[in-house]
């Protein structure tokens, strides 16, 4: 049982989002009699987040449920350096017009599950860049660089991992610490933040930053992480055979991202559920003790509720009926995955590919020598038959029970 006294750490505790905090006590005390301004940075790599991102997203919006001030900090300044935490290899560079469209996209799943504004407990979205690429070399040698030793710098992880397999690690990428922890310091000062939160592979540069805030300005922060989200088989989430969860429709249709949460492991409908929608605990107990057939309800209680947050009511509601319609009526489910083949028809391997049921050509061919492919409901091994509809007809593709899409002339 929580014996915290903020509804802010209680939340976070009961609902499974707290891994390591630097001062609990200290936090609790904190949230209990004030607002707190929190933060959460997310790299631009690309134009969506992906759904291994979600629980930090969710944490944010338990901030503002509480009665809290989220701070998305977006790294337009860091992602042009790359954090090296958990890569062998150095990321490749992007230019600021790539950079700036992918914020823009981004934004617009955080504009759903945050409330923007001007107000005390009104999410914000910032970029470092503001404030990084204001920042001359040697003056940020002078006020930054002497409060950290190389000494410590090589034995966090991020540098530990990649030199111990000696990987190249460029300067570049050395600096990403310190201008992380520079991100905590400017906001602490800036804007009165006092709570850095993120994964657990960031524990070593929240303490950093934190380290940096007392040096530099007597600043009392805190940090807070959540645990490192892997699903019940033990895979890291946010990745599936076919490639990543993302969360903006650009890059995944609905009915997909409905499915996945649809085709959770049963062990893990419970958690899923805490963190990621906004169900009450107790409807949620009720829910996780469904067995057998039954937990199948609880699974699409799940991918409304995560859909409906991320994607909007709406297309939850479609990717709802269009899955109902797939396994129970004719299998033409207006939000299925669809591809036009053209006058000249498509490939068999080829098309499994285009559509995103196969991640590449080679799996494609795997899945029809294992017989998992059907098309029009008869099986299909070839991946060389020419798939050619005629005029007006819409065949059904389908990649074992679970996964189907459409295609026309």
């Amino acid at each position: 049982m929580s014996t915290y006294e903020s509804d802010l750490l209680r939340t976070l505790d009961e609902r499974g989002y707290i891994h390591q905090m630097t001062d609990a006590a200290g936090l609790d005390a904190l949230a209990a009699k004030q607002i707190v301004p929190g933060y959460i940075g997310f790299d631009a790599t690309a134009p969506s987040l992906h759904i291994g991102s979600l629980v930090q997203i969710m944490m944010l919006r338990r901030l503002q449920q509480t009665g809290h001030k989220p701070i998305v900090l977006m790294g337009g300044g860091t992602t042009r350096i790359g954090d090296p935490t958990g890569r062998d290899e150095s990321r490749k560079m992007l230019s600021d017009e790539t950079i700036e469209a992918n914020i823009r996209s981004i934004f617009t799943v955080f504009d759903k599950l945050l409330t923007f504004g001007d107000g005390p407990t009104d999410a914000v979205m910032v970029n470092n860049h503001d404030w990084l690429g204001q920042l001359g070399y040697i003056e940020l040698l002078q006020q930054v660089g002497t409060h950290f030793t190389v000494n410590r710098m090589l034995t966090f992880d991020s540098v530990k991992l990649r030199l111990e397999r000696e990987q190249p690690m460029t300067f570049l990428e050395f600096n990403y610490m310190i201008l992380q922890g520079y991100d905590f310091r400017h906001l602490s000062k800036e804007r009165g933040v006092r709570l850095q939160m993120g994964g657990s592979d960031q524990w070593g540069n929240i303490v950093n930053g934190m380290e940096l805030g007392r040096r530099m300005d007597g600043s009392d922060l805190f940090g807070l992480t959540t645990p490192l989200l892997t699903t019940a088989s033990g895979a890291k989430m946010g990745k599936t055979a076919s490639g990543a969860v993302w969360l903006n429709e650009d890059q995944l249709p609905a009915y997909d991202f409905w499915q996945y949460w649809r085709n959770v492991d049963d062990a893990d409908v419970g958690k899923f559920l805490r963190l990621f929608t906004d169900l009450p605990l107790d409807e949620i107990a009720r829910l996780e003790k469904l067995e057998g057939a039954e937990i199948n309800a609880a699974k699409v209680v799940l991918a409304n509720e995560v859909t409906g947050l991320v994607r909007g009511t709406d297309a939850a509601a479609r990717a709802e009926a269009t899955a109902r319609e797939t396994f129970a009526g004719s299998g033409a489910g207006e939000d299925l995955p669809s591809i036009a083949t053209g006058a000249e028809g498509m490939r068999l391997a080829a098309l499994l590919t285009e559509l995103g049921l196969t991640a590449s050509n080679g799996e494609a061919k795997r899945k029809l020598a294992e017989g998992a492919v059907r098309l029009d409901g008869e099986a299909v091994s070839d991946p060389a038959l020419l798939v050619l509809p005629s005029d007006g007809q819409t065949l059904r593709l389908s990649l074992g029970k679970k996964r189907h899409a459409l295609v026309t002339r």
